[in-house]
């Protein structure tokens, strides 16, 4: 169905136009209509399907934009998915002039919002704490709403608010519109719904609807204590840019984030002890890449719409099978292909199957990349510097020499740069060493190791991936032979066998990092 089947007004349709929207998605073209009509809604579908649209067109069409008063209240579980709505909202009424909108959530300072109200607003986006308070404070009246939509039901559920639902509810005319719409539908949702809602019209997206395209599929078969190690493993060979793993637990997406960052990761976690500001900056941060892994848990990740994630982890399977596709949709958006890898771990393959059966998707097995796999990968690290080198040097001097001994010799180009890639990999380069800014340590050699200090780190936007692929490829050694790699912000340790230690310090002595030139030094203690 088109939007201009719908009936929608001038105003809505020129908006709706600007936005680039023809064909309304299934939530759009079975809720939209029936919306119109006044009739409660059940909406069923998971984020990423448009359904922010399927209430809010409804919403403003129905809006007396001469009545000042608040006529429709648009509840979310969070700050952030009330901004989005809103957003949303004011993108398809921007040629409504008289419509006024407010958000309203907790932590603005509620004055401000009182104030907004006084002068007149006819939608109210906000969290249900937060219009309680208003309502308490009679500075949201209830007189005049005819609209009432849940979005998220399922999560504001999770996160204590039905007492607070139920209150609103209890409150608002009983002759309103009451449109809900969840990504599940368990128990206390119908029980909501069958009490404030009256001959509501259910409609709920195929399951056939609900299967991610652009998208592989995979899973690790995977011991539960090994699940970081292999985490690390999938980072370093995919080496994605942004990055979602999934968790069950709070605590569990704590752990896990706290390990990643150890181990030099730029990772941070997203769930539900965090605090407001504290969840806030976690999203700036993944928005605008100074963080490039966010670790979550489902309630947590809903809402949240990044463009440009390469690959979803799921480190834990969900509980529920909807949740998979909700997971594994963050990736492979606005026709972009994704990747999506699940640890199973034992019996969890029976569980696996059952994913696979209600997403009839096809989720193939995949060995877990191996020590080799890694160091494979980031020994290609001295090829991308060698394509650098090409690109932006000029080499026709260096041209004419291979040219005159390649005429004088039996030897082919071919073997000439051979030798000369041998010749570089290992190769003691000499040259002066930068002086380290940071603190001074002192010489540290344990269990037949050597621990080297390099003067990148974090904030240079390196990853472990990153060291591990100049130390293997600039001195030829293993990556299995490298060891613990600890990220600073500002510096990086890495051990290596103490044997290699003088070949490492003296070839990487004219390395580049992320296009950085790098001093390495023997680390030392910490002076206290």
């Amino acid at each position: 169905m088109n939007f201009t089947d719908m009936n929608l007004s001038p105003e809505i349709n020129r908006a709706i136009s600007d936005l680039g929207y023809e064909e309304a998605t299934p939530i759009q073209a079975k809720a939209i209509p029936e919306a119109l009509t006044g009739r409660d809604i059940i909406g069923q579908a998971q984020t990423g399907t448009g359904k922010t649209c399927a209430f809010a067109i409804p919403v403003l069409e129905r809006i007396n934009p001469e009545d000042k008063h608040v006529q429709a209240l648009i509840l979310c579980p969070t700050r952030e998915l009330a901004l989005q709505v809103a957003g949303e909202f004011r993108k398809l009424s921007k040629y409504m002039h008289d419509v006024k909108l407010l958000p309203v959530y907790g932590g603005q300072d509620i004055v401000k919002q009182i104030r907004s109200l006084k002068q007149g607003v006819q939608i109210v986006v906000g969290t249900p704490g937060r219009i309680m308070d208003h309502m308490r404070r009679k500075t949201i009246r209830c007189e005049h709403i005819a609209q009432v939509v849940l979005d998220e039901a399922d999560e504001m559920l999770d996160m204590g608010f039905r007492d607070d639902i139920e209150t609103i509810l209890s409150q608002v005319p009983e002759d309103r519109q009451t449109m809900l719409f969840s990504a599940t539908m368990p128990q206390p949702i119908r029980e909501l719904a069958a009490h404030y809602q009256h001959d509501a019209e259910n409609i709920r997206i195929a399951k056939k609807e609900l299967t991610v395209e652009n998208i592989e599929q995979y899973y690790h078969e995977v011991r539960r204590d090994r699940k970081d190690e292999i985490l690390s493993r999938v980072l370093d060979v995919y080496n994605p840019e942004l990055t979602i793993i999934f968790c069950n637990t709070k605590m569990k997406t704590q752990e896990v984030a706290n390990e990643l960052s150890e181990r030099g990761y730029f990772a941070e976690g997203l769930h539900g002890d965090l605090k407001q500001n504290q969840r806030d900056a976690v999203m700036d941060n993944f928005r605008n890449g100074k963080t490039d892994i966010l670790v979550a848990t489902d309630v947590a990740a809903r809402g949240i719409d990044v463009s440009g994630v390469d690959l979803v982890v799921n480190y834990d399977l969900p509980q529920d099978d909807e949740y998979y596709v909700h997971r594994i949709g963050r990736t492979g958006r606005a026709g972009k292909s994704g990747l999506a890898i699940s640890f199973v771990t034992g019996r969890e393959i029976y569980k696996l199957k059952e994913i696979m059966r209600y997403c009839h998707t096809k989720i193939k097995l995949k060995p877990v990349p191996s020590l080799d796999d890694v160091t494979n990968t980031r020994v290609n690290y001295v090829f991308d510097r060698l394509e650098e080198i090409m690109q932006e040097e000029d080499l026709s001097k260096m041209s004419e020499l291979i040219e005159d001994k390649v005429n004088e010799s039996d030897y082919t180009s071919l073997d000439v740069a051979s030798a000369f890639l041998k010749m570089y990999l290992n190769s003691k380069m000499g040259g002066s060493s930068e002086e380290a800014t940071d603190d001074e340590y002192d010489d540290e050699v344990s269990g037949g190791k050597v621990r080297l200090f390099i003067n990148v780190g974090k904030k240079d936007h390196v990853k472990p991936g990153d060291i591990l692929g100049a130390v293997a490829g600039e001195a030829k050694i293993p990556g299995k032979l490298v060891g613990e790699i600890k990220m600073y912000d500002k510096f990086t340790f890495v051990e290596v066998p103490a044997e290699y230690g003088e070949n490492v310090l003296h070839a990487m002595k004219h390395a580049k990092i992320k296009g950085k030139k790098v001093n390495i030094e023997p680390a030392k203690k910490e002076r206290h």
